[in-house]
């Protein structure tokens, strides 16, 4: 009794000087955190692992000096201890992983990706995420591997388990190939910089955004807001674009089918005016042509660039929408008309008001339920415009 009384002394003792530490570093780190920001974020990181740690060491000093070395009369104390000794090693891993991406996440403070130049920030914050996830498996990896060996039978079998590695290697390889090409995938494309986490992609002919790169796989948020996850292995062996490899910018085309007594030059002037109100286009290409006049209809095609691709599409459908009002209002004799030719009472057939080549290409390209995704990929045609407002 006198000795499970001292073990309850011990313990209210540890439990005690646990919240008195728990207390001075609370402290200690809100008056840092008042002028250093990194202090509160490592105060809210390690909390629980520090205070853990603390309790766990504190128990274990309380009973290993108060439960005597007597094997006879308390058989059970090298089970506890070792009990002890395994749950410090968790313990402590965990706080060693919370450390490593608190250090590895103060240095993504410095690169911000909420800029319109952000190609490196988005590099750096791809490689630091894989760096984050590796450093995380390789420090479970080696607490795992810590609390194995102080069971004694592990090692006693290491020798054994070292002697035959070399096969042990071979059959693993052949058993995980798929999982390890998933794995050095994920690697190369961390520090490759082919995708980094943001970029605009069209994958499988959908566009999107890369949302998160892992080990394994690559999760791309569509325009719509689904979810396509993709292999890692699938960017290293497939083509696709990068719509923002090297920079943010991107060019556009806005096309018009329009008859022949359109005034290029009036629409030229008007486009000018339409660019100057909005703040999506960022000023470097303001250009109108007439790249084809066939089969009644003259072919006018608009480029604009803006800064990144949410902001090309927003401004395609502005031109897009502007220069349709500024045609009805002032010019209604550029729409796009029909034209039939009465021979003796009798109607020849009209010409198509589709031209043949946009057509061809339009359905070879996309299917039915990819129609709407090919308004972000493809360029925009009045064709979209119900013909009740052309």
């Amino acid at each position: 009794m006198d000795i499970l009384l001292r073990l309850l002394v011990a313990i209210g003792f540890a439990l005690l000087v646990t919240a008195a530490a728990a207390l001075v570093l609370h402290l200690v780190f809100r008056a840092l955190a008042r002028r250093e920001r990194w202090a509160a974020v490592l105060s809210r990181r390690t909390k629980h692992p520090t205070r853990t740690m603390l309790l766990v060491a504190l128990l274990w000093a309380a009973f290993a000096t108060t439960i005597p070395h007597d094997v006879d009369a308390y058989p059970w104390r090298d089970g506890v201890s070792h009990t002890f000794l395994i749950v410090t090693i968790g313990v402590g891993t965990w706080l060693a992983c919370e450390i490593a991406i608190f250090l590895e996440s103060l240095g993504l403070h410095r690169y911000r990706v909420d800029v319109p130049d952000n190609r490196v920030a988005r590099r750096i914050r791809t490689q630091v995420l894989v760096l984050r996830r590796l450093t995380v498996a390789v420090l479970v990896i080696i607490g795992v591997g810590a609390i194995l060996l102080t069971f004694p039978g592990v090692e006693a079998a290491g020798a054994s388990v070292l002697a035959s590695a070399g096969l042990i290697s071979v059959i693993a390889g052949l058993a995980a190939q798929s999982t390890l090409g998933h794995v050095f995938a994920g690697m190369q494309l961390a520090f490759s910089g082919s995708i980094r986490v943001d970029d605009v992609v069209v994958v499988e002919q959908q566009w999107g955004r890369i949302e998160e790169i892992t080990l394994t796989y690559v999760v791309v948020h569509l325009w719509d807001d689904r979810r396509f996850v993709l292999p890692s292995t699938y960017f290293t062996s497939t083509p696709f674009e990068n719509w923002t490899r090297t920079n943010s910018e991107l060019l556009g085309a806005v096309e018009f089918d329009l008859d022949w007594r359109v005034r290029p030059g009036d629409m030229r002037v008007e486009l000018e005016q339409i660019l100057e109100r909005t703040d999506l286009w960022d000023r470097r290409v303001q250009v109108l042509q007439v790249t084809d006049a066939v089969q009644g209809f003259v072919h006018v095609r608009v480029l604009v660039t803006a800064h990144d691709a949410p902001s090309l599409f927003d401004l395609r459908c502005y031109v897009r929408e502007e220069l349709v009002a500024w045609i009805q209002r002032t010019h209604p004799d550029a729409q796009p008309v029909q034209r039939v030719l009465v021979v003796d009472g009798a109607v020849a057939e009209p010409r198509s008001s589709r031209r043949t080549a946009s057509t061809a290409s339009s359905s070879a390209l996309f299917t039915p339920g990819q129609q709407d995704g090919a308004l972000f990929t493809g360029p925009i045609q009045t064709s979209d415009i119900p013909r009740s407002e052309r």
